[in-house]
């Protein structure tokens, strides 16, 4: 027991679920508590999740009337909570109703108003930004005394309602999202990704309206939902908005701000429209990087496979390789590597971004000209240069290799 005792303060989730299989008991106590409230108040999700498919138990009652369920919520851990929630132990019809109310309470009191009230402290609180590097999103953390939150209560509300069949309003939900107005954050990405999920016309048509308002975190929010209803439920699979990028073309057109001009030419290039490809087009010289980043996504494709672009459309995006921006150099290069056509000036293209100044586009171009069995590739893969041997092993650095074993093949050898 001690040894999981040790790896669960650790977070060395490897060896607790080693220590699991062999037999180790997934309810160990440690100081009166089981280990999984550890992980729980540690924010560890990985070794939580190796308890929880060991068998622990979300909803042990502890001495103080919690769950280590119910301390998921109060600490606004909206990943942990749905872990807990989701488990191999079903939750009772009470436990159920209780984690959405429980999150709600928070929301509305405020984590910082709830935090002062359940340590009756009124000093000042720590505040730190974390950031989950596998999902993308944000929260703030606040600690006071010994306790500690995070600013993801409305999360959980929102992700525990779908989950239970509520269909809370729109009008509600965009509150919610603007509640804390940074795309990155983890309310505003589960806004965005319950609404995404609903993918009928009355939340296409809101969503769109929302296009309107004069402020524009409204309307980056709108056209980050409009994105989601595009791409399709991920989980289910349908796409019923796929082809309805060209509705987009007027707000395209008349949208300032280049944040959501961004978003919006995202999920505008979904569409196969004709007229998408002269709009990409016009922003080829556009200030913003972001936007500049997205042009060669809407050329319009043509050909067997659709496989080709028009060659005066591929000149004009090709001068994007000389960029001052490398975020837009990596992105045109990302879609050389990715383009089929059998165009020379395209492996002359990737020839020079092989020279390029960052590793990752050299990289990337290395292996376009392997794929397209451009023989440059060869000569060109020494300017990859060393990679970071702490950095998972990446597939690319192989494509010359299976480049030069195809040439063996067909000569014979």
């Amino acid at each position: 027991m001690r040894e999981l005792v040790a790896a669960v303060r650790r977070g060395d989730a490897d060896e607790v679920t080693a220590l699991l299989e062999s037999g180790a008991d997934p309810d160990a106590l440690a100081e009166g508590l089981p280990v999984l409230c550890l992980a729980v108040a540690a924010y560890d999700r990985p070794v939580a999740e190796a308890l929880l498919q060991a068998g622990a138990d979300p909803m042990r009652p502890l001495p103080d009337g919690s769950t280590p369920l119910t301390r998921a919520v109060d600490g606004g851990s909206h990943l942990l909570t749905h872990a807990l929630a989701t488990s191999r132990i079903p939750l009772s019809a009470a436990a159920r109703a209780d984690v959405p109310a429980r999150a709600r309470r928070w929301a509305e009191a405020g984590a910082e108003a709830e935090l002062r009230r359940v340590t009756g402290l009124a000093g000042p609180i720590e505040r730190v930004r974390v950031e989950d590097d596998e999902v993308g999103w944000w929260s703030e953390q606040l600690t006071l005394g010994s306790v500690t939150v995070r600013d993801e209560h409305l999360a959980i509300l929102t992700s525990m309602e779908a989950r239970y069949g509520i269909r809370t309003p729109f009008g509600e939900l965009v509150a919610r999202a603007l509640a804390h107005p940074d795309r990155n954050h983890v309310v505003w990405c589960d806004v965005v990704d319950t609404l995404g999920r609903r993918i009928d016309e009355e939340t296409w048509q809101w969503s769109r309206d929302l296009l309107d308002h004069p402020d524009r975190t409204h309307r980056l929010l709108a056209a980050d939902l409009l994105l989601s209803l595009i791409l399709g439920d991920v989980v289910k699979g349908p796409q019923p908005f796929w082809d309805r990028g060209r509705e987009l073309v007027p707000r395209v057109e008349q949208e300032e701000d280049p944040q959501v001009l961004a978003v919006l030419l995202h999920a505008m290039i979904h569409d196969s429209a004709p007229e998408i490809e002269a709009v990409g087009l016009s922003y080829l010289a556009h200030p913003d990087p972001e936007v500049r980043a997205l042009v060669p996504e809407a050329l319009e494709r043509s050909g067997d496979g659709r496989s080709q672009v028009r060659p005066e459309s591929l000149t004009t995006v090709l001068t994007l390789v000389h960029d001052e921006d490398p975020g837009v150099r990596e992105a045109l290069c990302h879609w050389l590597a990715h383009y089929r056509g059998s165009e020379p000036e395209v492996g002359d293209a990737l020839v020079a971004l092989t020279h390029d100044e960052r590793q990752p586009i050299r990289l990337w171009a290395v292996s376009g000209l392997a794929v397209r069995d451009d023989p440059r590739c060869v000569e060109a893969e020494h300017r990859i240069g060393p990679v970071d041997p702490e950095q998972p092993f990446d597939e690319r650095l192989m494509d010359v290799w299976r480049y030069q074993r195809r040439r063996e093949a067909a000569d014979g050898g």
